[in-house]
Formats: structure tokens, sequence, C-alpha cells
């Protein structure tokens, strides 16, 4: 399988961490790592700025590592991604829960996100596995993808016909505006494979960010704190923290005020209307 989510960069580097944690020597992990590389366990791959983006397995292969040490490796590895991992699909309890959890989305994105009451949509997604913080809210008309990937703080607002794409993993902090008709894309495809693999990274939003109308996240973007992002700018890269940034790129356009302390408040207006 070569569906792939990232887990972070230049992780090679690392293994010494992860040995001790292991219980084991570097070498002995080293030859485990090498042997993922070899067998669609581990994916390795330049990034920007010449980092090694270092990425998983996203379908959960654990059963199906022959390698000990690989198989306690990568399932270390999951487990540190905010994500819901495709099952090895088949007559098993892993593919039941999850055609559970797509058609309690699908009912989410279908009908539940139409209904004026924030208390029912935000039981439904909580329910479906999201967890989401005191004051917060998504407003109507909203579609949630991954929904048990999604992670929101404590009074943040999603506006209006956003679209979330949580699959791999998607962290808003705390007193988060996120404008109407915002999109955030987890995932994608790899054109450079002839069998269309797909390829995810997590998303992470943090606290005070503002995300103003029609802006698109992409995979592996992560937006500073207080960072506010202009109307229709694409990102796929981090954003620095206050930083405001728009146009081609996401060029920076200016720094944001600090010491920010107000509240969204989004849950209190209008309840029955959005």
């Amino acid at each position: 399988m070569k569906h792939r989510i990232l887990h972070s960069t230049d992780l090679r580097e690392r293994l010494a961490e992860y040995a001790s944690r292991l219980g084991v020597g570097v070498p002995e992990l080293t030859e485990a790592f090498d042997w993922m590389g070899a067998n669609n366990v581990v994916f390795e791959q330049v990034g920007r700025g010449g980092v090694t983006d270092s990425y998983i397995a996203y379908v959960n292969i654990e059963k199906r590592i022959s390698h000990p040490l690989a198989r306690r490796f990568y399932a270390m590895l999951r487990d540190e991604i905010p994500a819901g991992f495709v099952p090895l699909y088949g007559l098993n309890w892993p593919t039941l829960v999850d055609r559970w959890r797509r058609a309690w989305e699908q009912v989410y994105n279908m009908l539940i996100n139409k209904i004026p009451s924030h208390h029912v949509r935000l039981a439904w997604l909580r329910l479906g596995g999201a967890r989401i913080g005191k004051g917060s809210t998504v407003w109507r008309n909203t579609e949630v993808i991954g929904i048990e990937g999604l992670q929101i703080g404590d009074d943040s607002c999603v506006g209006w016909h956003c679209q979330l794409d949580a699959r791999a993993g998607l962290r808003i902090g705390n007193h988060v505006t996120i404008a109407s008709h915002v999109i955030v894309i987890a995932g994608g495809h790899d054109l450079n494979a002839p069998e269309f693999w797909a390829f995810g990274a997590p998303i992470a939003i943090e606290d005070y960010a503002w995300l103003t109308t029609r802006v698109i996240l992409l995979a592996g973007a992560h937006i500073g704190e207080g960072a506010v992002v202009a109307a229709n700018t694409v990102i796929s890269k981090p954003v620095a923290p206050y930083a405001i940034v728009g146009g081609q790129g996401g060029k920076v356009l200016g720094e944001r005020v600090r010491g920010l302390n107000y509240k969204v408040g989004g849950k209190g207006l209008f309840t029955l209307l959005h």
C-alpha cells in the first residue's frame, strides 16, 4: 500500500530518541527503518528547504508487517498522528467501525449540518469522535470529512459553507475565527504515481488565528498564533505567528498586534439562525 500520511520531517535524524523509547539500540532501529522504507511502510522525500518529509502508510498495515521491530515502530508512529487511519477492509471490527463513521458523517453533511441548533450539530460531531471545546461552534452548511480527526479548542467559530477535511488530522486552537466559504483540504494524490496513490498531512490552526473568506488551506499548512490569512489566499506552508499574509504564494503583508485577548463568541450570536 503506497497511500501515505505525513508524520514529520527528518525522522531518520531522531531515531536515537525513538530507540530509547522502544528500548532497543540505534543500529537495530536503523535497520528496521531501512526495512520499512524498502517495504512501503515508511516513505521519505525531500521537501521545502531541503528537509526530508517522512510519511508512513495511511492504511493501518500493522498486522501485515512481518518485521517485529518495524511493526512496533510503525504502531508508535501511527499513534502520534491525530488522524483516523484507513483499516484493512474485511469482515472485522475496524472495518465495521470505519463504515459506521463514514455513514455518520454522511448523515451530518446531508442533513444534520442544516439544522438551526448548535446543540444538535455539535452533539452529532462529538458522538462521531470530534473533540470540540467550550463555547466553540460550527455554523450551518459546513461539511466535515473525517470527523474523528477534528479537534477544536475553546471559543472558536467556523462559519457558513466551509469544508473541513480532517482525515489527516485537523487541529483548531482557541479563539480562532474561520470565515464562511473557507476550504481546508488535508490530502491529495501523487501525480507521479500511475496508481494515483493518496497522501495526506495534518493541518494546524493556532490560537487567535483568523482565516478570512474563501481561504484555502492545503495539506501540511500550519497557521501560527494570531496570524491572519487574507481572502482568496491559498496556503500550503507554515505561516509565522501574527503575520498577515495574502495574495499569490501567501506573501507577508504585515504583522498583527500582539497581546490578543478577545473572545470570538460565535456561539451566542443569532443562535437560531446559524
